[in-house]
């Protein structure tokens, strides 16, 4: 099976300030969806492991799956975690690269 790109939206709240919320994107290459959870997940889990054993946060896995932006004390909410392919337009990175890129 061809994988594809996938996008997983965690919603998240702050454990001390409920009312601080948000939604933190995972983003990486699965066959399904359920795939894509799982594999989300897990590398949320290594970076929080991490996190508590006071090492660096991984960068992004080999597969691309990555979760830099974990931050303590916030609360994922896995159970209402939605998954989508990602329809994203690559002109868009070079675009990007072209705003951020040396100023002239």
């Amino acid at each position: 099976m061809t994988k594809l790109y996938f996008q997983v939206n965690v919603p998240t709240r702050n454990a001390v300030q409920p009312e601080r919320c948000g939604t933190h994107v995972f983003t990486g290459a699965a066959e399904t969806e359920m795939e894509a959870l799982r594999i989300a997940r897990e590398a949320c889990d290594a970076a929080v492991a991490a996190r508590e054993a006071g090492c660096a946060i991984p960068r992004r896995r080999p597969d691309g799956w990555g979760a830099r932006g974990v931050r303590s004390g916030w609360v994922l909410d896995w159970a209402a975690a939605t998954v989508a392919v990602w329809e994203h337009d690559r002109t868009f990175r070079a675009f990007r690269a072209q705003e951020v890129g040396p100023s002239r």
